[in-house]
């Protein structure tokens, strides 16, 4: 069976440390998916979301990982404002058991946001959501 493609987004300033776990996550042997090409550390202008836009296109699946400062991470909004332009289906993934997340601002209201288990994860990677 082929992996899923997956684009991460998350929040740089507060949250790298999410991308380390969801890099091992996808590192398992029994992963149902792979990291494509993850947020893009620079300025944000038109030839960066140029970029994003790009590596989002080119993926089956985003997910958004959510923190305590989510809703305030300009990236990570505009990341999702671009999946949702592109038609690429994506998920809210709460980044911290112990600590009250937020939404990216882009999120819409109906966008739930799921706790992070690995069998979630498997899930929301094949389109449980």
């Amino acid at each position: 069976m082929a992996k899923t493609k997956v684009f991460i987004s998350f929040d740089y300033d507060h949250d790298e440390i999410l991308k380390i776990f969801l890099v091992g996550q996808a590192k398992n042997e029994d992963s149902p998916f792979y990291l494509a090409d993850w947020s893009i550390k620079e300025h944000i202008d038109d030839n960066w979301k140029a970029k994003a836009r790009t590596r989002i296109k080119s993926v089956d699946v985003a997910c958004i990982i959510c923190g305590e400062h989510t809703d305030t991470a300009t990236g990570v909004s505009a990341e999702v404002k671009i999946a949702q332009e592109e038609g690429v289906p994506y998920f809210l993934l709460n980044g911290y058991s112990e600590k009250t997340c937020k939404k990216p601002k882009a999120a819409k209201d109906g966008d739930s946001l799921y706790n992070w288990t690995w069998d979630n994860l498997k899930k929301l990677v094949g389109g449980a959501r």
